[in-house]
């Protein structure tokens, strides 16, 4: 059985249990997951974007092929347990390729779901609620094309599932993700993008419609390991505001996905919510929480703090500065292209939100050569260093509680991997410790 059956099956007996999903490339964003989840023995479950990794590289620059190994040669390590580990493919379908017509685009789609499946990935999101080139724009697109370009692509999957298992009897069968109420990868690109929570109603006719599309292309089996439905139960974030979760509002929500013996809901967007609301989310049948820019975002929160350190220690000495803010800065402004649709206002408003938004879109830059050389440059100046704890205070103060009762060493890197851990914890909170 699929660990995330595992979860589902103990939801259904009321237990109070569920997973995070860790929606990240970036390898300290990584190592803090692995290192937090192993303390409590629990799975880890890391998935990637169908735009972040696929056939074409990406924006990572990385196949699934490539990024399964990189993944499991991080987890090896980091000691962390390979049967502890689940590596997930999101939003797959078309959407990287919305601008071309139903055939090219499916068959693109195609070609992705077959390399994450073959890769060996085995929790897979399937979605196909965007509207491709030759789809007509003036009305809603039709809840059966999108179940039917779904079952479809569930197909190609079984298929190259039944290849692996070939190669690999111990192979597992993936598990499936559907629904056509998915918010948008990232986080809302304005406030108003927001938020209608999903009816029970449409969530029956979501379920329905696939179930029909799935029996006729006779893969009855794989509806058996369709777990979850994507829903919007009232969480997103923007720019500068996160719509927090409100039990009260999702109660017919709630009550239809604990009647449904099969299903439960996987969370999108649940960025910077409380811990307390991701728990009641657990609680209401929201079994899978995602995040992702949030996890980022508590990084550059680390880097900005680490980098006034340094400015601070090494003001008057005669030595190479990071400047990570600057290159980051400067990085941004040479490929816009990640963040300009999602900021607005004059420049100083647009260099704010270019540091400092919730949608967090500097996470794109993080990789780029010059950004990734005053991370390192960053680290080795304060390795060289004694930090004083009267800096982390002022600049980390949660870390500076762990630093002074002598659970955290004053490393950079152990500094930057517990702050990205706070955010962690939370998730851990509502999905491990929930019962």
């Amino acid at each position: 059985m699929h660990p995330i059956q595992e979860i589902v099956s103990l939801q259904k007996k009321g237990v109070c249990i569920g997973i995070f999903s860790c929606c990240s490339a970036n390898e300290y964003v990584l190592k803090a997951a692995m290192q937090r989840v192993k303390k409590n023995n629990s799975y880890l479950l890391i998935e990637s974007t169908a735009n972040q990794v696929n056939q074409h590289g990406g924006y990572t620059g990385m196949t699934p092929a490539d990024f399964y190994r990189y993944v499991n040669n991080l987890a090896k390590k980091e000691n962390f347990p390979s049967h502890k580990l689940i590596l997930g493919g999101d939003h797959l379908g078309p959407l990287t390729w919305t601008n071309m017509s139903e055939e090219h685009a499916m068959r693109e789609a195609a070609e992705l779901v077959r390399q994450y499946v073959e890769a060996g990935f085995t929790k897979i999101h399937i979605d196909t609620s965007m509207r491709l080139a030759d789809d007509d724009a003036s009305v809603r697109l039709d809840e059966a094309l999108i179940a039917s370009r779904g079952a479809f692509l569930c197909e190609v999957a079984e298929n190259a599932y039944l290849r692996k298992k070939a190669e690999d009897p111990d192979a597992i069968a993936p598990v499936y993700i559907i629904g056509s109420e998915v918010p948008i990868p990232g986080g809302a690109q304005e406030a108003e993008d927001s938020i209608s929570i999903t009816s029970a109603e449409d969530c029956e006719k979501t379920i329905q419609m696939f179930y029909e599309k799935f029996q006729e292309r006779k893969l009855l089996d794989a509806w058996e390991r369709v777990l979850g439905l994507v829903v919007q139960p009232g969480v997103e974030f923007g720019d500068s505001e996160v719509f927090d979760y409100e039990r009260e509002k999702a109660q017919r929500l709630s009550a239809f996905i604990k009647n449904n013996k099969k299903f439960v809901f996987e969370g999108h967007s649940t960025d910077y919510q409380t811990k307390e609301n991701l728990r009641s989310m657990v609680e209401d049948g929201i079994a899978i929480l995602k995040v992702g820019p949030a996890l980022t975002y508590y990084l550059r929160e680390a880097l900005f703090a680490l980098e006034n350190i340094e400015k601070e220690i090494f003001r008057d000495r005669n030595i190479t500065l990071s400047s990570f803010r600057k290159e980051l800065e400067a990085a941004m402004l040479v490929n816009p292209g990640y963040w300009v649709k999602h900021y607005h206002g004059d420049e100083a408003g647009l260099r704010f939100s270019r540091a400092f938004s919730f949608s967090d879109r500097c996470r794109y830059y993080l990789g780029e050569s010059k950004v990734q050389d005053s991370i390192m440059q960053l680290v080795k100046n304060l390795d060289s260093a004694e930090i004083p704890e009267t800096l982390i205070m002022q600049y980390m103060p949660v870390q500076y509680e762990s630093v002074r009762k002598g659970v955290l060493p004053k490393q950079p890197e152990s500094l930057i991997l517990d702050r990205v851990g706070d955010c962690i914890d939370d998730y851990l909170f509502a999905t491990i410790n929930a019962g």
